[in-house]
């Protein structure tokens, strides 16, 4: 059998005005028909995994591109045009080919373009034709069009948050792509919006038993896969928002029942899973008369939804309390990386750091610091694959709280981000991660006590007053009783 795959990955907040160029796409890395073999274990991940499995089944694997972001505003139409087009290049000159297998976000905006996976879709079936396989992992937080739904047979979103199943979901659609090549299966999809935005954490219940629900019904009766897309709240986009759907076997009815039933059940943990926000006073109250270390997230100034990584907001205030025994990252901070390379570990010097990128990073903070540590080349562990902050510094102020700042913007994931640029945590009291939960897995283990702080900050955490130009407004919670809708996705613009 031979298959044909590609990556393509980026996460668009379209609330900001900070676009996504060629550099951002450079400092993951892009990769043109290698990357599985140059980046196994990171931006590669998905495609060496792909290969693995496609040469221990005996199949042939073409590889095209594999490419990634941080995600950022939108991308520049030159980019995207560039990046889409060898892909689609690549599938002609594979022809014949008997499945696609694709590993997309699904909340890529670029310059008028606000569906780049449903338009790859597009033409990626017209290259192939009705009758081979286009099999697609997605986000989590992805927006599910009726433009992708139409176009592959197969779209499979990783089920967790934070995202610990990325290659156990790439491994389903690669099975369920196999599957659909040889005839074995014949997928069918039905999808509902469930008429709803936000965040849903799968490490707390009820969420937690929700996703075992849907994992239990895959592969049984008749049901191939079940996904329940987050959407992405800060993509500006019309079709954001939380859908479900559900692949079966041929049954497209039964794909339609076990759809909308799943969907009013989600619908009805509304109000149950809502992410606990915590004021900053109060957790930082909390973490002072507690014993063991409390993790604080500054949801608001998470990379990995597309904010600059400067606020200052959170350090501020641990400054004006005399916080002391806390560390705090990671800063996207250029010039202040330069600037402390320059002087060398041991210096000490004054700096002026963060609040650089417009309101939503605070004002800058001037600081006398002490230059603990110079990395060259920061890397922490991932999800399933290792993520880098460049050269990187680590600082510590005069009341003794360790910084780390970054020259490569990315959300901490686990505490190697601190441990690998010498900031021991085992001490601590307090540490301050800029993530929104993507930290949880691998920082649950060492916290006594993990806030979810509500600070400003580019990724608003109040959805009912995103706002939005495009998206519908009418979605939970700006109304409080959603009702489910199943998409009719058969011709452009149904309902």
């Amino acid at each position: 059998m031979h298959i044909f795959a590609a990556q393509l990955l980026t996460e668009t907040n379209t609330l900001t005005s900070t676009p996504t160029g060629w550099p951002a796409y450079e400092e993951f890395g892009l990769f043109h028909g290698d990357g599985s073999r140059r980046a196994p274990d990171a931006n590669g991940a998905f495609l060496a995994a792909l290969r693995n499995w496609c040469e221990a089944d005996g199949h042939r694997m073409t590889e095209s591109l594999c490419a990634a972001a941080q995600p950022n505003g939108v991308t520049v139409r030159p980019v995207y045009e560039a990046l889409r087009a060898e892909i689609l290049a690549d599938l002609r000159a594979a022809l014949p080919v008997d499945a696609v297998v694709l590993h997309l976000h699904g909340a890529m905006v670029a310059d008028g373009c606000d569906d780049c996976e449903g338009e790859i879709l597009d033409e990626v079936r017209r290259i192939v034709g009705p009758h081979v396989p286009v099999a697609v992992e997605l986000d989590l937080h992805c927006h599910l069009t009726r433009r992708m739904l139409r176009a592959a047979d197969i779209l499979a979103a990783y089920q967790e948050y934070p995202h610990d199943d990325i290659l156990r979901r790439a491994r389903h659609v690669y099975d369920l792509a196999v599957a659909a090549a040889a005839r074995r299966v014949h997928p069918v999809t039905a999808a509902v919006d469930c008429r709803m935005s936000g965040l849903w954490h799968t490490t707390r219940e009820p969420m937690k038993s929700f996703v075992a629900e849907m994992q239990a019904l895959e592969g049984r009766d008749g049901v191939l896969s079940v996904s329940l897309g987050h959407g992405f709240p800060w993509g500006d986009v019309a079709e954001e928002g939380a859908r479900l759907w559900v692949v079966a076997d041929g049954d497209r009815a039964l794909a339609e029942a076990t759809a909308l039933r799943l969907a009013r059940r989600f619908v009805a943990l509304r109000d149950a899973t809502l992410p606990p926000l915590t004021a900053l006073d109060d957790a930082l109250d909390a973490a002072a008369r507690a014993d063991g270390l409390t993790v604080l997230a500054d949801v608001a100034d998470n990379a990995g939804g597309g904010a600059p990584g400067d606020s200052t907001f959170i350090l501020r205030r641990m400054l004006e309390r005399g916080v002391r025994n806390a560390a705090i990252g990671a800063f996207w901070d250029l010039g202040a990386v330069h600037i402390c390379r320059d002087a060398g570990v041991g210096a000490r010097l004054d700096l002026r750091l963060g609040g650089k990128c417009g309101p939503y990073s605070g004002d800058p903070l001037d600081l006398s610091v002490t230059v603990t540590g110079v990395v060259e080349d920061l890397w922490q562990r991932g999800l399933d694959a290792d993520e880098r902050f460049g050269p990187a510094v680590a600082l510590r102020t005069e009341n003794g709280i360790d910084i780390l700042v970054c020259s490569v913007r990315c959300q901490v994931f686990s505490p190697s981000a601190f441990t690998n640029a010498g900031i021991a945590l085992a001490d601590k009291q307090l540490v301050v991660v800029k993530s929104t939960q993507h930290f949880y897995t691998a920082f649950a283990p060492l916290a006594a006590r993990t806030f979810y702080v509500s600070t400003p900050g580019a990724l608003r955490q109040d959805f009912g007053a995103i706002p939005y130009r495009h998206r519908d407004p009418v979605y939970w919670p700006r109304i409080t009783h959603p009702e489910p809708v199943l998409l009719n996705f058969a011709s452009e613009g149904s309902e």
